[in-house]
């Protein structure tokens, strides 16, 4: 590949590099609010938890049935965690496979820079040999 195909792959590499980084920063804040959202449901069903009180039957009733709804809020939450774990674990991924790719353009560009120095220097060798021109324009003495 030339130098111009090189330099154009790279540039691109780089650029999937960033948006794979930028995917990863965003699959982490994404676990980390199910996380919160997970802990603050499990704050609140902690909350309504029975407690040892003289209370009506109504009161008894509507405290099991908010139970109910936050477990299932629980529960739906804990699949969103998981969820955002898995896609954050694909996300880290991603951005490992976009740096290993970008290394490896960073090497190509590397060798392609030496191959060049190298024919250079092999034309540099192989030219013919030049004289200088006080050795060319000899006059004899008058």
């Amino acid at each position: 590949m030339d130098r111009k195909t090189l330099a154009r792959i790279q540039r691109v590499r780089v650029l999937q590099a960033g948006l794979a980084q930028a995917g990863e920063v965003r699959a982490r804040d994404t676990l980390a609010s199910e996380a919160a959202l997970s802990d603050r449901i499990a704050g609140l069903a902690a909350a309504v938890a029975p407690v040892r009180q003289e209370s009506t039957a109504v009161s008894f009733a509507a405290a099991a049935h908010y139970r109910e709804r936050l477990h299932r809020s629980a529960l739906t939450a804990a699949d969103r965690v998981a969820a955002a774990e898995k896609q954050a674990e694909a996300a880290a991924e991603a951005a490992r496979e976009a740096r290993r790719d970008q290394s490896a353009v960073e090497k190509l560009l590397v060798r392609a820079q030496a191959e060049a120095v190298m024919r250079e220097m092999r034309a540099l060798e192989d030219a013919p040999v030049f004289k200088p021109l006080s050795e060319r324009l000899r006059h004899d003495p008058c």
